[in-house]
């Protein structure tokens, strides 16, 4: 006797297509970017610090608790046999405190060098139809490059490069993207009042779009400069004078980074 098969299950990855299907457009966006924020590196261990941090609370709890026990008993409040129990337990508990203390410092340095090191948070992109989004494009890849160069450049077993002048390359160019995407944020709001300004007013808008552009595009290019040097850098790492470019190139993008600050403000 032959019996109708059920309905199939579904499989994972059948559902996972299915609620994907269903997820577009901003809500597809911001559940994109809540999962990363979720397993960025930076994320996780900030969340394994609040974990130690909560457990050496607990620690310390118990650790003052078996204290006043141990003093009651000192005192004679107490049998000797429960203050030497406190004194035992004090004992463990002091050793587990002192293991999370320690995991919370390694835990500390870890996430002080991933903040460092880590690829920096995806931002959205400008519209298509915003003048933003080629530059910002080109500071997207450019930022990735310059991560993957950084990071060889800072291993002493391929490069002779300084590991303080990887370190200062690293800080200017988080610190000039910060400043770029400033500039990148007044055009697309200038914009969107020239879209909705009356017709005779927006002559003064679309020549300030075109000066933040300008800007744009020279900001973006100061960051490309930088890359260039730590791709020379360590295409010939052991020439000193590749590490005086990139030291060059990073003075160059520091000092552009601080005038574009200047003129968002």
């Amino acid at each position: 006797m032959s019996y109708g098969m059920g309905p199939r299950k579904k499989t994972a990855g059948e559902i996972a297509q299915m609620v994907g299907g269903q997820l577009q457009g901003p809500v597809a966006d911001q559940v994109r970017r809540r999962l990363d924020a979720w397993n960025n590196p930076v994320a996780k261990l900030d969340r394994r610090h609040r974990r130690a941090g909560r457990a050496m609370t607990v620690w310390f709890s118990l650790l003052a608790v078996l204290s006043v026990i141990g003093l009651f008993a000192f005192l004679g409040v107490f049998a000797v046999e429960v203050g030497v129990g406190a004194a035992v337990g004090g004992a463990l508990v002091g050793v587990l405190a002192f293991r999370t203390g320690s995991k919370m410092r390694q835990i500390s340095a870890a996430r002080e060098k991933l903040a460092l090191t880590a690829p920096p948070a995806r931002v959205p992109l400008p519209s298509h139809s915003s003048a933003a989004r080629q530059p910002m494009q080109r500071l997207e890849d450019a930022e990735e490059t310059l991560l993957e160069l950084l990071r060889q450049l800072d291993s002493t077993s391929l490069t002779s490069v300084p590991s303080e002048s990887v370190d200062q390359a690293r800080v200017t160019s988080v610190e000039a993207a910060a400043a770029i995407r400033a500039v990148s944020g007044q055009l697309q709001a200038v914009e969107r009042a020239r879209d909705t300004a009356p017709p005779l007013d927006r002559g003064p808008l679309v020549e300030g779009v075109r000066r933040l552009r300008g800007q744009l595009d020279e900001g973006v290019d100061g960051y490309c400069v930088l890359v260039a040097a730590a791709g020379r850098a360590l295409a010939a790492s052991t020439a000193v004078d590749n590490r005086h470019a990139l030291n060059d190139a990073t003075d160059h993008l520091a000092g552009l980074a601080s005038a574009l600050r200047d003129l968002s403000r």
